[in-house]
This record gives C-alpha cells, structure tokens and sequence, in this order.
C-alpha cells in the first residue's frame, strides 16, 4: 500500500487535471495553479534557508573520511578532510557536480566468514548522476518557452542534446535519460528489501511524480504533439502577469504543466530540498582545522555547579544513617 497509495495519488492528479482541462475552469488549471506554486517554491525555500541560516553550529562537525591535516611529515587527504577553505570548495563541487559521496560505502555485504564489508554501489551512483544531470539539461531547455526567440545558448544546448539527429520532431538525448534514469532509481526502490523498507509515501509520490512529468514530457513530445506556439504564448502570458490559456494548448500539456506544479509546490517541504541544502549543510561546507585553530564554544557562560563535597555536606546524617560510606565522618 505504501507503493500503490502514492501511485494512485500521482495518477489521481494528472486524471483530474486532464478532466478539468476539458471544462470552463481549464484558465485558472494554467494561471492560477503556475502562481501559486512558485509562491510555495519561493516562500517555502526563503522559509528553509532562513532557518538553516539560523540555526547555530558552535563548534566543527564536517564529515571526513580522510587523514586530517596535523604534522608536516604526515600526508593529509585535501578533499576528503579539507583543512582550508579552497579544500572546502573542492569537496563541495565534487559533491555538486560527480555526487561523490555515493561511492563512499553505499553497499554493504556480509562476506562468508561473516564479516561486514562496505563497498560502492555504482549502479545507484550512475543513475542518480544521469538523472540529475539530465533533468537540469532539459529544465535548461525549457527556458526556450519564456523568451520571444530562442537564447543563443538554449540553442546549443539543444544542438548538443540532440546530437543523435534521428526522428522529426528533434530526438534529445537527455529526455531518454532522464526517464531511464528515474526507471532505474524505481526498480531499485522496489527490488532493494531493504531500501523498500526504509521507503516513506512521501519518497514513492516523489518518484512517480517525476515520472509523471517526465512521461508525459515525452509523449507530447513524440506522440500526441502539442501547439509549441500556444505553450509560448502561455509562458510569455504568465511572465508579464496578463495569463491566459490559448485555444491551441491540448489537455495533455495542461495535466503536464499542473504535475510540475505540485512538484515545485512541495518541493521546499520535502526531500528534494536536499539540493540547495547541501550548500547550507555544516558536514559540508566547514573546514576541519581543529588541530590548528582553537574552537572556543560561544556557548561556555558560566554554570552553577554541584560538587559531592557539598552534596555530603548536605546528607551526611541521613547517608550515615543509611550506611552509606562517606568520606568524611
């Protein structure tokens, strides 16, 4: 139940979306529903940043699995252990961009002697780098509907991901990834016993509902085309505050466009947030010099303290009566 609740609930979404398409309210589905989640999207993740800004950290606590850098003659691990800020730079753009911490002991097995050994799990590695690069390639490419004409830079991004040059419209590379790469993170959702269990609702709806969207993406794109001019003139509608739903835009666009919305509605309040939390994170982004700098904790005022000398003061009689040893008669 916890896979098919979030299942049918994506499915329930994208159905209602596509009858009210069909009706009178289909103007406030592609006007009203695009406001409201960028609100959600800007103010949820003004409210996160806000708070993680916040939150104090009064002493070092990266994550390190390196040697920390201490005495000349022993050689420390940079990036793995960053002493200064250019190592912390380093660490946090091979996080960003390779998502090295995936091949750090994501696997673990028990060997026949029944020993617990760690290994990298670069099947997971593979498809989570694809997918996240894949989908930034085509929110990228979706930049193309804001704008009267398409960006210089759109356009080579365009003619890169379709290097491949086969069918009319443009086959893109990164659609087929992105989809494959999100098949590849459900099957091991599924297969993986022990990933199955440890999966909340919320992580399935993610899922599907990025499947969702990336689905009907390339159905519109490949099979039941959609009106590129009338999608624009909706973008360019919801840009300048003036929306509107042009006549040529179909319902399956409208059910797609409404799937991205809920997505970017909850995205501040749920896992996806991890990508600009990353940034914000304290096992990341701080140094480990506490063998060269001394940490002092802003937090040392002074505490009103109980020693047991007092605390035999105060008990002695009852201690003795007790025959409880003390330490002075």
């Amino acid at each position: 139940m916890r896979i098919l609740l979030p299942l049918a609930a994506v499915a329930g979404l994208f159905l209602a979306a596509l009858a009210v398409a069909q009706t009178g309210a289909r103007g406030a589905l592609a006007a009203a529903v695009p406001y409201a989640a960028v609100a959600l999207l800007v103010g949820g993740l003004v409210h996160r940043v806000a708070g993680w800004v916040r939150t104090p950290v009064p002493f070092r606590i990266p994550t390190t699995s390196g040697q920390q850098k201490s005495l000349p003659w022993i050689r420390s691990a940079p990036l793995d252990n960053p002493h200064s800020g250019a190592g912390v730079v380093g660490r946090m753009a091979l996080e960003v961009l390779l998502f090295r911490s995936l091949l750090l002991n994501t696997r673990t097995s028990m060997t026949k002697d029944r020993r617990l050994v760690y290994g990298t799990s670069l099947g997971l590695w593979a498809a989570s780098l694809a997918m996240h690069w894949a989908l930034l390639v085509v929110l990228l490419r979706h930049l193309r509907f804001a704008f009267a004409g398409v960006p210089s830079a759109v356009a080579a991004l365009e003619a890169a991901d379709g290097f491949l040059d086969l069918g009319l419209p443009r086959f893109y590379l990164s659609s087929l990834v992105l989809f494959a790469g999100l098949l590849a993170l459900l099957a091991r959702r599924i297969l993986d016993a022990r990933v199955r269990y440890i999966s909340l609702p919320a992580d399935w709806f993610a899922l599907f509902l990025l499947l969702g969207i990336a689905g009907s993406g390339l159905w519109m794109r490949h099979g039941d085309r959609t009106d590129v001019a009338g999608v624009k003139e909706l973008a360019a509608g919801l840009l300048s505050f003036s929306p509107a739903a042009p006549g040529g835009v179909g319902a399956l666009f409208l059910g797609h466009l409404f799937l991205a919305c809920v997505l970017a509605g909850m995205f501040p309040f749920s896992k996806l947030v991890h990508a600009p939390g990353v940034f914000f994170s304290p096992t990341r982004n701080m140094a480990n010099s506490s063998r060269a700098v001394r940490h002092e904790n802003p937090w040392d005022y002074p505490v009103k303290v109980h020693p047991y000398a007092e605390y035999e003061d105060e008990l002695r009689e009852k201690m003795v009566g007790a025959g409880l040893p003390v330490e002075r008669p």
